[in-house]
């Protein structure tokens, strides 16, 4: 179902106020240049600092621009249960094709605690729901048996997104889950080495600004003509990098964006734009990428 290049959706900002115009165009730029599906409220798209309304309107106007051009896997995590599911249940009624659902931050539950806490919201819905496994941001990693046992028990937990940093990762839950179960590579860098040991796709962030290049890669890599993915790979290289190295995401990439005139570099406090040297380093990046002129 998950097969494909993916983009974590950043949520545009102006005026302190959620830019849909800019989200449509967004939107309308991922499909047109061969993007699977979107991913709306995520982290690249600053869900934490989203009120429970706007999070809502968010997805909706997600799903409305997608015009089942493709997926929309709505973002539905929260540190809290009883909000997880409300947002999940939200996102099926909107008409969500799938829900995201981020590790819980923060409060650090045990593995029992995780399964509780996933089985209690794959019971309350419909939707197939990707795990999100990132313990850079949640201190903690969902163990390989924690999806296993969810899988058995509520088929329509049916895929992981892996943000961990360890390409090992993919065969240990590819050798413990289903056939059927799908992983996917939450880091840029790491979608060809995700792909070669059986991820099917990526959740990416560059891929709001190179829409084409990331489906195309991953493209390549479904049909097993690895020379022209290592070449996007290599392609893309520099840039994978500068968005993780400059600043926290979304920092980086809504400063790209805003080079290309695609929206504002508004962010939401806590978040803080780039320093003056470190736009200009983006700048540049970008001028020799020829993304900017």
């Amino acid at each position: 179902m998950f097969k494909g290049a993916h983009t974590a959706l950043v949520t545009p900002f102006k005026g302190r106020e959620f830019d849909e115009v800019s989200y449509r165009n967004l939107i309308d730029y991922q499909f047109e240049n061969g993007i699977a599906g979107i991913v709306p409220c995520g982290t690249t798209g600053e869900s934490p600092t989203l009120s429970h309304v706007e999070h809502k309107r968010v997805i909706e106007v997600a799903i409305d621009a997608a015009g089942g051009r493709g997926l929309v896997i709505a973002g539905t995590g929260s540190n809290s249960t009883r909000e997880a599911i409300s947002m999940t249940q939200g996102a099926e009624k909107a008409g969500a094709d799938a829900a995201l659902l981020v590790c819980p931050y923060y409060n650090k539950p045990s593995q029992e605690g995780l399964f509780q806490h996933y089985r209690a919201i794959a019971q309350s819905t419909s939707l197939p729901i990707m795990l999100y496994s990132i313990p850079g941001r949640s201190v903690i990693e969902i163990n390989v048996e924690t999806p296993a046992r969810l899988h058995s028990e509520c088929p329509n937990v049916m895929a992981m997104k892996e943000a961990g940093g360890k390409a090992e990762r993919v065969n240990e839950i590819l050798d413990t889950l289903p056939e059927s179960y799908q992983v996917l590579s939450g880091d840029d860098a790491l979608t060809l080495p995700f792909m070669e040991r059986g991820a099917v796709g990526v959740v990416s962030v560059a891929s709001n600004l190179i829409p084409s290049k990331l489906s195309s890669l991953v493209s390549a890599m479904l049909s097993g003509d690895h020379q022209s993915a290592k070449q996007l790979d290599a392609e893309c290289s520099i840039l994978f990098e500068g968005l993780l190295t400059l600043d926290t995401n979304p920092v980086p990439i809504k400063e790209a964006l805003a080079l290309t005139g695609v929206m504002t570099n508004e962010l939401r406090l806590p978040m803080t734009g780039l320093s003056s040297a470190k736009r200009e380093q983006l700048k540049k990046m970008l001028t020799n990428l020829g993304i900017t002129g």
